[in-house]
This record gives C-alpha cells, structure tokens and sequence, in this order.
C-alpha cells in the first residue's frame, strides 16, 4: 500500500507545478490591471479620454430623450439627448464605431436628415438611423445631428427572422461545444461543474497571451490555446477532481467545490488581463451580405470549424473503444469497473476532451462577442446548463440539440423582445420544454451517446 501511496503523492506533486508553471507564465507576461477605480457619468458611462458629442435638433428645437447607442471593437455604451438635446458617448481607444440613434425615440414622422450628416460620417446602407464614426487628430469628435420629417426604413419580418436563425446558429454551435464537454463530464462523474466556465475563458485567454502579448502567429495561438485548453482538463482532473473522488466526496460537496474554484479562478483572470475587453487579431472583420443575412470570413469559419468538431466527438463516443466505455461508466460506474473498464483512466480522458472543446468554444466566442474578458465564460454559463438540462443530463447529444435551441431561441427572441432580456428566453423556452418532457428532449438521462 506505501508505494501506491507514494506514487499518488508523486502524481499530486507534478500536478501542482504544472499548475503553479502555467499561472507563473501568465503572472510574468500580463500586467495587473491599475487599482484606481475609474469615473463614471451620471448615465453609467466610464469616463476615458475618447468621446464622441453632439447636439440633436428638429427645426432648430433640441429633442429630449432621443436614446444612442454605439458599438465597436466589442465595446458597446449608450445615452439619450437632455433638455438640451446634448448627448455624449465615451468610448475605450480611437477607432471606427457604428452609431444609432433609436428611431423609436423620435418623434412621429421624422428621421435623422442624411442630407446634413456632419463631415466623417458615413450612413450605414439600408438604414436612416446608423451610421459609421471615426475620430480625427483628436480624441474627440462633434456630430449635430439634424432631424427631418421622412419615411423611416424598415426591413421586412421574414428578413430579420432569417438574419436572426442564421446567428442563432452560429452561436448554438459554439455552445454546443461547451456544453458536449460539461455533458460529458456529469454523464462519468455527476459533477456539475460551475468552473467549466473558466475552462472556456481560459481557451479565450491562452489565444490572447500567445497573440498579443507574446506576438506569435494567430494560427499558434490557436493551436497553444486547444492544447492549453486539455492540460488544462487534465491538470484539474488530476490535481483536484480525482483525490477528492478517492475520499469519497459526495455529489454537493464537490458542486461547491467547483463554484470556489470557479470564484478563485475568475478572479485570478481579471487580475492578470484587468476588468476590461482585449480583441483577438482579425475580430470585428467587414461581413458579406448573402441577402438578409451578414456574415463575415470568422463567422464562416467558426460554423465550419464547430461542426467538424461535433462530428469528431460523435465518432469518438461511438466507434473508439475510449468513447464506448465513456457511455458504460455513463450508465453504470460500477458494473463498466467489474468488467473490467478503467474508471480513473477513461474519465481523465474525459477531462482533457472537455477542456479542448472548452477551449475552442472560448476562441469562437471571442470572436462572436467579440473580445476576451476575464468573466467572459461566466456569460455562457447558465445557458450551458440550460442546454444540458434541455436536451437530457448526461447525454453529450442531447447537449447539442439542446444548444441549437437555446442559440436561435436566445437570436430570434429580440424580434420581440429587447436585446438585454434575450439570455432570459432560453431560461423561458427550458422550463416549458421540461413542464411537457421532464426528463429532457432525448430523455436518456443515464446516457452519453
């Protein structure tokens, strides 16, 4: 017994420097973010040192309460005109940004006249109310806008439903690669794992250390990122999960430990990339038009590249000899031991495999979002579950079909609704599913494939 014993010690010692390796690599590369907090407007905006400013007018009167919004480079602000018709939108850094005004806000039968647009300002096509945005020489820049009586620009219902589906897609899809590896891990484990949040972020933060800070090729970074992402898998599989499972730790307890380990890793992310968005190289590309619906050469990429990958995962649960004593331990943990399956083994397999789709879905979804953040894993979280739990616990295929439909239900959902409420539809659409089908869509709750 000692030298199994010692081997398992010896294990648990490697374990932790790979650990404390990987955490001293990024502490030396990222700088901690500054510990002054920043000024903010009275409408919530930090203040920095890049605005854009203006006045909004109709026959020479300010309008009140007209709402702005900009986005760009994965920043997003917002504001609305005062008494005075001024508004101001503060943003992080000099670059190009799209600027709407909210038509629903003006008055009836007036539109922003395009005939008087200031100088810089490029409208968007197909609209009255978007506009492109660019600074000078300085760090600000004025735009009166002036209003006119007009016929607003609408585009039809089917178009934007088609536009919305297609996105709902793409995101389904790079859910779904979260999602099939937080299955996989609770159809062998019954773990839920709340830090698999931060395996996602941590694909997202491997990517942005090896291209921007470390200036390598975006082709390595990504490919230092899905590597990163299954040592990642396996050094907490490893250093955490499996002795905890060797004493016997009930189901709760090792739910809460994952929420702290999910706490203390997110921390430890903002402290070493700051609280703010950091872009991958090539994000925010210019999309093509195939019709009603935008896309750009990422989001092309990122379906293909998602699909492929799901194939892969099929194939492995279902031909290779791994994946099939993955769906034994998945219906039977001790009856796959008795003959003859190693449990330990087949599910450190797991742990790397969820780790590298974690990864990948991380890189995608910075470039969905875009950008990386320290919490940006945690946004997927909920709906990651959801998806679980919609398509039946512990089967990685029910996860999947869960995914696409919490992704086009989360898309479709702002033809209705507004945009910040959209991640509440798919809590909506999971509780009506399970009131019809308690056990989920494919209701094989004990099985993976």
């Amino acid at each position: 017994m000692r030298p199994t014993i010692s081997a398992n010690r010896s294990g648990m010692r490697w374990v932790i420097i790979l650990l404390a390796s990987l955490l001293a690599i990024a502490f030396l590369w990222l700088q901690p973010p500054a510990a002054a907090s920043a000024e903010e407007t009275d409408d919530g905006q930090e203040i920095t040192d890049f605005y854009f400013a203006g006045v909004i007018t109709f026959d020479d009167d300010p309008v009140e309460g007209v709402v702005m919004t900009i986005e760009g480079g994965g920043f997003e602000g917002e504001t609305e005109t005062d008494a005075e018709g001024k508004w101001r939108l503060y943003v992080p850094e000099k670059d190009t940004y799209t600027l709407t005004v909210d038509e629903e806000t003006l008055p009836d039968g007036v539109i922003v006249d395009a005939a008087q647009l200031p100088e810089g300002t490029q409208p968007i096509a197909g609209t009255t109310a978007s506009f492109e945005v660019e600074f000078g020489l300085t760090g600000t820049k004025i735009l009166n806008l002036f209003l006119g009586e007009g016929e607003r620009m609408t585009t039809s219902f089917i178009d934007q439903l088609l536009s919305r589906l297609v996105g709902g897609l793409n995101f389904g899809l790079l859910l779904a690669l979260a999602s099939m590896g937080a299955a996989l891990i609770y159809g062998t484990t019954r773990l839920s794992n709340f830090a698999h949040a931060e395996m996602v972020t941590w694909g997202g933060l491997v990517a942005l250390v090896t291209t921007s800070f470390w200036h390598l090729p975006l082709w390595l970074g990504i490919i230092a990122a899905v590597i990163g992402g299954g040592l990642f898998g396996w050094a907490l599989d490893a250093g955490i999960w499996r002795p905890l499972r060797r004493r016997g730790l009930g189901v709760v307890q090792l739910m809460i430990v994952s929420i702290g380990l999910s706490l203390a890793l997110r921390y430890a992310f903002q402290y070493m990339i700051g609280g703010g968005t950091r872009q991958l190289p090539g994000a925010s590309p210019e999309p093509f038009r195939f019709g009603p619906i935008s896309l750009s050469y990422i989001d092309l990429i990122g379906i293909v590249v998602s699909i492929v990958v799901i194939v892969g995962v099929a194939f492995f649960l279902t031909r290779t000899r791994i994946g099939k004593a993955t769906r034994a331990i998945s219906d039977n943990p001790q009856l796959a031991a008795a003959s003859g399956i190693d449990v330990d083994k087949v599910v450190r397999y797991v742990w790397i495999l969820s780790g590298t789709l974690a990864a990948i879905s991380g890189i995608l979804w910075a470039y969905f979002r875009p950008g990386v953040k320290w919490d940006m894993g945690m946004q997927m979280l909920l709906l990651i579950f959801a998806a679980i739990t919609l398509g039946g616990l512990g089967t990685a295929f029910g996860a999947l079909v869960g995914s696409l439909i919490v992704g086009i239900a989360v898309e479709v959902s702002t033809l209705w609704i507004p945009s910040d409420l959209k991640y509440a539809s798919a809590l909506v659409v999971l509780i009506v599913i399970l009131l019809v089908r308690p056990q989920g869509l494919l209701g094989r709750r004990e099985r993976l494939g």
